[in-house]
């Protein structure tokens, strides 16, 4: 349970973090899609264009070099995690779908306008969310939506996002869905409703020295 809370902190949330740049070995069962969820594919161009947003945050936010780099190195997950966001955005919404709950534009607009509040201001709430969670500027809205429908979710359920029947919802939209992720990305559990490392021999992670590991 204490894993799932973590998980839950600010919900659906991807972490702030770099990956290692991957290179693949063998055929690709998945030409072009990071994931298949639904039916539908989220590319590996989607992908990298997200973990882009982050990366062009963090540099606006951090203009010295030594500390960007710094920042670059005690991270090391940002583009698996943020798959791992964009699948679980789908499976929520899926999951609220299911159970008819839906949230407004002006929901979110005043969630935002409370946070803001609290941090100080727009630009307050921004630095927050870019720093702790790994949301950039312009994906702020879509992240507080994804927390209303969470919310929203739990509350029709007669429970809270921490409990297993809420992540029981979420596991039978992700059950439904089919997710399917490209291998070097790792698989998705649908009953954990989680992405997992796989071993696969054939993905070589470069990391940020330049040194080749086989995972």
């Amino acid at each position: 349970m204490h894993r799932r809370r973590r998980r839950t902190a600010l919900l659906l949330s991807a972490a702030i973090a770099a990956a290692p740049l991957l290179t693949a070995c063998g055929n690709d069962a998945h030409p072009g899609a990071a994931a298949v969820v639904g039916g539908q594919r989220i590319t590996v161009a989607q992908l990298e264009s997200r973990v882009n947003e982050v990366r062009t945050a963090q540099r606006a936010a951090v203009t010295d070099d030594a500390q960007y780099a710094q920042a670059i190195a005690q991270t090391g997950t940002l583009t698996r995690d943020t798959l791992h966001g964009m699948v679980l955005d789908r499976v929520l919404h899926r999951a609220a779908e299911d159970a008819d709950v839906t949230v407004t534009p002006r929901e979110v607009q005043a969630l935002r306008a409370g946070l803001e509040q609290q941090a100080g201001g727009a630009q307050g709430l921004e630095t927050a969310w870019l720093q702790q969670y790994g949301i950039p500027p312009q994906r702020l809205d879509d992240n507080l939506r994804l927390q209303l429908e969470a919310q929203k979710l739990a509350t029709d359920l007669g429970t809270d996002t921490s409990q297993p029947a809420f992540w029981s919802a979420l596991s039978k939209a992700s059950k439904a869905l089919g997710v399917d992720l490209n291998p070097r990305y790792g698989s998705w559990d649908a009953q954990k409703v989680a992405r997992v490392d796989a071993k696969t021999p054939w993905v070589r992670e470069i990391t940020s020295s330049g040194t080749q590991t086989t995972t």
